[in-house]
């Protein structure tokens, strides 16, 4: 049986945060309705279709998102879930309304966003100013983290792989205590009635699955921005040189070109999991910096996804 995940951005209501760093009622949307073309033909901004502008605070969007994700073949969203340590949280709201309201139809899972907040990340015009800092603090605390989330990994609607609940980490090898977490939660499943755990890490190159499996993960995604960048950038430097240093474009790859870079053999392996996109432009966050996958025409990525449709051995 074919599955396919939506990855699910919480970043669209406002928080105290966000009002602090980036003035009263900052969302996502903030970036996307201020987006501006940054070159003949360059489509934005993006203003949204069937909800509009939505709240993430409101049960009616996510019943209407849910309803859209089951007519177009989603199987289950996971939500981005921001640890710090310490019991740091943001942006968890979303996530927990879904666990609260058990009316809501929908398989979820997460995906632990295990990076720092820096003051450029969500404004172009940001500096490198330190606003959270993701930290590995040890046992104690990926026990505290573990039973902060045990109420999702029980939901009945939670996603699972082998009957395992599944955990995203945004970035499988960014310390060597991301072992020592892993190891701790199978432990502590298994003395909750659990099957387990089912890690799943991003490889963002396609290259580091051994290395990522050695740190206990279950299976990888290839997410593969950067082989997809390399792979058109070797092809196109003096354009992009001359682009980027003197018209002061972004890094601009055609979406055709992209996706044959999106699904690689090796997604064929029953621990890859192929990562497709339909569309990507950066340039509401990054401005002229940006990485853009232009003329994202539907029928490319009906042919990418139907590429990816391998065949999946694992059980639900």
């Amino acid at each position: 049986m074919i599955r396919s995940i939506a990855f699910y951005l919480p970043q669209f209501h406002p928080i105290k945060e966000n009002d602090e760093w980036y003035g009263k009622g900052f969302t996502e949307w903030t970036n996307v309705a201020k987006a501006k073309p940054l070159y003949r033909g360059h489509y934005q901004p993006h203003v949204p279709a069937d909800l509009g502008f939505y709240d993430l605070r409101l049960k009616s969007v996510k019943i209407e998102q849910i309803e859209l994700a089951k007519k177009y073949g989603i199987t289950a969203f996971c939500y981005w879930y921001y640890w710090f340590g310490n019991g740091e949280q943001i942006l968890e709201k979303p996530v927990w309304e879904m666990y609260n309201d058990k009316s809501i139809d929908f398989p979820y899972c997460i995906a632990w966003a295990n990076h720092s907040w820096e003051n450029k990340l969500w404004d172009s015009k940001g500096n490198n100013k330190l606003l959270k800092e993701q930290k590995y603090l040890g046992e104690e605390d990926y026990i505290k983290f573990f039973k902060n989330v045990l109420p999702l990994l029980k939901d009945e609607r939670y996603l699972t792989i082998n009957k395992k609940p599944v955990v995203v980490i945004y970035k499988p090898l960014a310390s060597p205590e991301i072992k020592i977490l892993i190891d701790t939660w199978r432990k502590l499943a298994i003395k909750e009635n659990l099957e387990g755990i089912y890690f799943i890490g991003e490889d963002r190159s396609n290259r580091e699955l051994n290395k990522i499996i050695s740190y206990g993960f279950d299976a990888t995604y290839n997410n593969n921005t950067t082989e997809i960048h390399h792979n058109l950038s070797t092809f196109n430097k003096l354009r992009l040189y001359f682009e980027c240093k003197f018209l002061k474009k972004p890094m601009i790859f055609k979406y055709k070109d992209a996706i044959k870079y999106m699904v690689p053999k090796e997604s064929k392996n029953e621990n890859i999991f192929p990562c497709i996109a339909p569309n990507w432009d950066h340039s509401p966050r990054t401005g002229s910096k940006a990485i853009i996958l232009d003329n994202c025409n539907p029928k490319y990525f009906y042919k990418v996804a139907k590429k990816s449709n391998f065949k999946c051995t694992s059980k639900i």
